[in-house]
């Protein structure tokens, strides 16, 4: 493999849906390596958001790799992502304003409210396009996009906050990792994504003033517009990868969230 001759490391591949992650061994020294991750792992990792980088280098067909620190731990378990711990680290992440310049210095993309719906609506299957349940959603989200926030409010967001995502060492710190996602966004995206795939909907006023984010009226409209299009989007990312189970389940529990909001009957 060309990278492990000019690395100089022993490459062993992590499971990912990207192929771009390994293990790198030299002698009794592990590290973590990644290609052409984002240049903005350096800041994150000072900020001790993600696992200390150690190095990084371009090899000769242009990939450049990255070596982090190797953790020795696990990924959580869905039951953990109610921690506060969750709460700190992201906290820890939309309030940097250091982070917000430096992912727009390195071109970091700026998404909005409408971008996702068009996420949802491109290459949209016609058996979710038709589906009671997901259309009254959709026409739902299309009424009342989030308005009313500001600049200040656009943050660093990870964009895919899942247990897999999040890093337990065995020295007990979390980290955060993969970061091909990130963008900057309303910060109430990442929590929107946490309480649709985690947080039971009868407990998110509780989870929110537990960690102390005391959401303005307008806030929790937004936040809830996040859960719902985020619970869209893992919809349609089931069906294509024909998790039906999976899927269906989803369906049940977005039907009982629109009863609840009156959306239907």
């Amino acid at each position: 493999m060309e990278i492990e001759r000019e690395s100089g490391w022993n490459l062993h591949p992590i499971g990912g849906e990207t192929g771009k992650a390994y293990m790198g061994i030299r002698n009794e020294e592990k590290v973590f390596l990644k290609k052409n991750s984002s240049p903005f792992i350096a800041a994150l990792s000072l900020k001790g958001i993600t696992p200390r980088l150690i190095w990084t280098k371009r090899t000769g067909n242009g990939d450049v790799l990255t070596a982090q620190e190797w953790c020795n731990g696990r990924t959580l378990a869905s039951h953990e992502m109610t921690s506060s711990n969750i709460a700190n680290i992201l906290k820890k992440l939309h309030r940097s304003d250091r982070l917000k310049r430096l992912l727009a210095k390195v071109g970091g993309d700026t998404i909005s409210a409408v971008d996702l719906i068009a996420e949802y609506e491109i290459n949209l299957d016609a058996d979710l396009e038709n589906h009671p349940v997901l259309e009254s959603t959709y026409h739902y989200l299309l009424r009342e996009l989030p308005l009313g926030y500001t600049q200040d409010d656009i943050r660093v967001c990870h964009g895919d906050i899942s247990s897999e995502n999040m890093l337990l060492s065995d020295d007990g710190e979390l980290f955060i990792v993969d970061w091909d996602t990130a963008v900057l966004t309303d910060y109430l995206y990442d929590i929107g994504q946490l309480f649709a795939r985690y947080i039971k909907k009868e407990d998110w006023a509780k989870w929110a003033n537990k960690n102390e984010m005391n959401f303005t009226e307008n806030e929790i409209k937004r936040v809830k517009w996040y859960a719902f299009i985020n619970m869209l989007l893992d919809i349609k990312y089931a069906h294509y990868k024909t998790r039906y189970n999976k899927m269906n389940e989803l369906i049940l529990t977005l039907n009982q969230w629109l009863e609840d909001e009156g959306i239907i009957s």
